[in-house]
């Protein structure tokens, strides 16, 4: 009973804080506001331009900063080779177009011609391969993305060609690549992008010798209003002085906004997943892990625990992805198929060990719905919710049965981390004949990919060694009645900007 009522108790607390800035959650399916702002009666149009955030003390280059609000301002000043669309698939946009090896280890890739940086030095292949070394070094938040790669050099014959090796193959090498380029090292480099700022810093103005003419931008000029901490940043969005902010409404201390706002949800490749150790304990048996992954109703989390900041999944790729093809019979949410199973399987009465990060509301509500599942069914469960660190530590150490898990996919979905016999995340210590082979040939795989993820689809359902429940999405909050016409992506909330309009 007392488990219940905590598992009550933080299920209301969510509820309460999705309820912030006055409006219901949007849904998690596709980019847009939430459904309450179609009913909402029209505002006045606000007196203050349409402005934006910047830490001025911190840098603005995109590849070494780490400052949040400053990284979302780097797709208005800075482009990449390729961007990513919401399905996650890549768009050539620096690159006119590439060749590979017949074993996807040389890419060779044609580069636009006739750009300039704003500072009117030509992108070249050897500015493109001095941006993307300084995105492989220790310094840059891409490292661990490009740590396949073993060089990145400018043709020798061809000014506009690039040629990128790869240490293992790779299919999809193109999605990686939407890694904004700038000019050197500096924290204000000059980049490709259809905005410069202004020498004082208080405004991004449009670029007139901008490549792409035929777009037309929404703003000539963009105020940007300076913050020095979190706390500023929050009372100047909620007072209306910045109009639009990115964030992760589900994360760890998220910050609170509230006042009147929309928000706008993109596709992340955040996955939330059940693992189970499947080295001792009853967990060894893929039939008991079947049985004990029909209690995770993952519907409900998404749209209740994650207040629908998050679309539930059947598989450990995201539903907006072409390889998404769950099996004819998938593990779904079933406590009455879970409770038959109990007396056959011997697992009435067995005792559970539990992990959960402590640290997340969410993470521990959706935990404490599936332990109330699992003891429902018959179960024995202890729930041990546990800070980060000793969190971590325990699983290392294998003193589970099964936890609740969240890792940041990249966009190529490349699963080895967490299935491989040797990979990090594999916790479980889960291993299956066939598996590193599949994960290999999928990761490598081109137009055949998708052969390669249904049989390996084929094969997690068959054994559960993961239950997969959710990706998060990550959210756009703008000022109500500001702005229209975002279709944001993961890592550019500006993506189409061309068809946005600003009051």
């Amino acid at each position: 009973m007392k488990k219940l009522l905590a598992f009550l108790l933080s299920t209301a607390l969510l509820l309460c804080v999705s309820a912030c800035g006055g409006e219901e959650a949007p849904s998690a399916s596709s980019a847009g506001p939430s459904s309450a702002d179609v009913s909402r009666e029209e505002v006045p149009a606000p007196e203050r331009p349409f402005t934006l955030a910047i830490y001025p003390e911190y840098s603005l280059h995109p590849t070494l900063a780490g400052n949040r609000a400053n990284l979302t301002l780097a797709p208005l000043l800075y482009e990449s080779l390729f961007t990513v669309d919401a399905s996650f698939q890549a768009q050539p946009l620096l690159c006119s177009g590439y060749a590979v090896s017949e074993d996807k280890l040389v890419w060779t890739l044609s580069l636009r011609t006739g750009i300039t940086f704003s500072d009117g030095t030509p992108f070249t292949a050897q500015s493109a391969a001095q941006a993307l070394n300084l995105a492989r070094s220790a310094e840059s938040r891409y490292q661990e993305r490009l740590a396949d790669v073993s060089a990145v050099t400018a043709s020798e014959e061809l000014s506009n060609q690039l040629v990128i090796t790869l240490r293992r193959p790779n299919g999809s090498l193109p999605v990686l690549l939407d890694i904004p380029i700038a000019l050197g090292e500096g924290d204000r480099p000059a980049g490709t992008g259809p905005y410069v700022l202004s020498e004082d810093e208080q405004s991004f103005t449009a670029r007139t010798d901008w490549w792409q003419k035929d777009k037309t931008l929404p703003a000539q000029t963009i105020p940007l209003r300076a913050v020095a901490k979190s706390d500023e940043l929050i009372y100047a969005f909620d007072g209306g002085e910045v109009s639009l902010v990115d964030v992760d409404l589900m994360a760890t201390n998220a910050m609170g906004y509230g006042g009147n706002y929309q928000a706008w949800d993109y596709p992340t490749t955040d996955f939330l997943y059940l693992g189970f150790n499947t080295r001792t304990g009853i967990f060894r048996s893929a039939a008991a892990r079947r049985a004990a992954g029909r209690a995770v109703d993952r519907d409900a989390i998404a749209s209740t625990v994650y207040a629908n900041h998050a679309i539930s999944t059947l598989l450990p790729i995201h539903p907006a992805s072409p390889l998404y093809r769950p099996a004819e019979e998938p593990l779904a949410y079933d406590p009455e198929t879970l409770a038959a199973q109990m007396e056959p399987l011997r697992l009435t009465g067995a005792q559970l060990v539990f992990l959960v990060n402590s640290e997340n509301v969410a993470k521990t509500s959706a935990a404490q719905r599936i332990a109330y599942q699992l003891e429902a069914a018959g179960f024995a469960v202890e729930l041990r919710q546990l800070p980060f660190e000793d969190y971590t530590a325990a699983l290392g150490r294998g003193e589970f049965d099964l936890y609740l898990g969240e890792t940041v996919f990249t966009a190529d979905f490349d699963l080895s981390p967490l299935l491989s016999s040797s990979g990090p995340l594999n916790y479980g210590g889960w291993q299956a004949e066939n598996t590193d082979s599949l994960l290999l040939a999928m990761h490598g795989a081109a137009e055949d990919k998708a052969a390669y993820a249904a049989e390996l689809f084929a094969l997690l359902n068959e054994q559960a060694p993961i239950i997969p429940i959710a990706f998060k999405n990550g959210s756009v909050l703008t000022q109500w009645g500001r702005v229209s016409g975002l279709s944001p992506v993961r890592g550019n909330v500006f993506y189409g900007l061309e068809h946005w309009t600003v009051k």
